[in-house]
């Protein structure tokens, strides 16, 4: 069975720091596989965060603009996992934030970790 198995979430104050991680279980990241981190804030839609392309495409990391500068993905294929390191964190980064990965046309999610920012 594959899982994709987030942690890390947690509250922090605002400008803080955390670090997430995605362990993926029942399947292997490889340099073909892109991998990705969205979030979901409370009564809004889920929308992407940071995506680490396939080797294929380049192997570049996205992001977007509003976590330009102070989230950063990262993975570790040795380890099956991947990365989003957050910093200087604002009270709008609230959200459960999930992970995805693609193998093929084949989609994976992990089942989210809260990120609560206090002001």
């Amino acid at each position: 069975q594959v899982q994709f198995v987030e942690s890390g979430g947690g509250l922090v104050q605002a400008g803080g720091s955390l670090t997430l991680t995605c362990v993926a279980r029942g399947i292997t990241l490889t340099s073909r596989t892109a991998v990705a981190w969205y979030r979901q804030a409370p009564g809004k839609q889920r929308t992407f965060v940071a995506k680490s392309e396939s080797v294929s495409l380049g192997g570049r990391s996205t992001y977007v603009d509003s976590v330009k500068g102070r989230f950063a993905i990262s993975r570790d294929d040795a380890k099956n996992s991947v990365y989003l390191q957050m910093t200087n964190l604002r009270p709008e980064d609230t959200a459960i934030y999930y992970c995805n990965a693609a193998f093929g046309l084949t989609v994976y999610w992990g089942q989210g970790t809260q990120v609560t920012v206090s002001s």
